[in-house]
């Protein structure tokens, strides 16, 4: 039967072509092939990002996981999504759903969020073409959530909790461009990001693995190395880089760097500044690079420019990160969580 259904899907893919339509909407882009014949309610995120976008939006439509997911990540959001299973996924470092799977699940759509250059296109129209699921990529980088959230929302028929959430996205933003006013681009910190359990994996320039610390300011080391996405990086280019602040979210990493002779060469290091990010329920860095990251723009601008507006003190920032922590994933801040905003770690 699911063999079946695949040579079907490849027999009409030449009339599938007619119905791929990009759109251009404020701030936002999206690629849309085929349409639902009604508001999806099974939706197969082709990767994390798509993932962590339906579970804020409208977590009742996720057919399952494209990642695994952590038992402590898991615990912080809403039950309906603790017993999905792993499906595997369409998007990022390799495919692990053959289209065949893919038709078995029976999805309404087929949903991407990211990257939205040239590569990613052409995935989406391959995969469209042969099995007739609609799918839409929607272009996901920082400036873009509140679109994309407004967007998934209005297609998933929950356009008042993607209103909500593209609000509260907004007021994020606007709080990076409050803060960035206050400090001239030259007296920004140097950034390095290390990414691993060692530390020396980072983003290049434009990479959207170390967006966020671009977006709040910092001015990414690695950046010198070249263009791209994920690199290695030596030891001896650190040293040479000897930055200002030092961000990761392995907290093994962070704790070993902290007591290492060799990592406490840095003045970062030394004079502790080297920051750990949380990465519960899912990165606030990256670790997605997706909407999980807005919690982590008001945490890291009170790691990049402590004191900068009354908005980035301690009290304030729990509430604010509490707030947008609950409508996010529908649970409160855990305790442990809000007292290490405090922490200089």
């Amino acid at each position: 039967m699911r063999r079946r259904a695949l040579l079907q899907a490849f027999a009409l893919a030449p009339l599938l072509v007619v119905n791929a339509k990009l759109l251009a909407m404020p701030a936002q882009r999206v690629l849309r092939l085929g349409a639902p014949k009604a508001t999806p309610k099974r939706v197969f995120a082709a990767g994390p990002p798509a993932a962590v976008l339906l579970a804020a939006v409208a977590p009742e439509r996720l057919l399952g996981w494209p990642m695994k997911v952590s038992p402590e990540a898991l615990a912080q959001l809403p039950a309906s999504l603790r017993t999905l299973p792993v499906v595997g996924r369409l998007a990022g470092r390799g495919s692990t759903v053959s289209l065949e799977r893919l038709l078995a699940m029976q999805p309404d759509l087929v949903l991407d969020a990211g990257d939205f250059d040239a590569s990613y296109r052409d995935s989406a129209e391959r995969v469209w073409k042969q099995t007739a699921i609609p799918f839409e990529l929607i272009a996901g980088r920082l400036p873009d959530h509140p679109a994309q959230l407004r967007h998934v929302g209005r297609l998933l028929g929950v356009a008042a909790r993607g209103e909500a959430l593209a609000q509260a996205a907004e007021a994020q933003l606007a709080l990076v461009r409050e803060v960035l006013a206050t400090r001239p681009a030259a007296t920004r910190p140097t950034v390095y990001y290390g990414r691993g359990s060692d530390g020396l994996e980072s983003g290049l320039s434009g990479s959207i693995n170390t967006e966020v610390i671009e977006f709040c300011g910092g001015r990414n080391v690695a950046a010198s190395a070249g263009a791209g996405g994920l690199a290695r990086v030596s030891f001896e280019q650190l040293l040479a880089w000897d930055p200002d602040v030092v961000l990761t979210q392995d907290a093994g990493f962070a704790a070993q760097a902290a007591q290492d002779p060799r990592w406490r060469a840095l003045r970062a290091v030394r004079e502790r500044r080297l920051h750990c990010a949380p990465v519960l329920p899912f990165g606030w860095l990256d670790g997605p690079p997706g909407v999980n990251r807005l919690p982590g723009l008001p945490w890291l601008l009170s790691r990049l420019h402590p004191g900068a507006v009354p908005a980035l003190a301690p009290a304030a920032l729990r509430d604010r990160i509490g707030t947008l922590h609950q409508l996010l994933w529908g649970q409160p801040l855990p305790a442990a969580l809000a007292r290490s905003l405090d922490a200089n770690a």
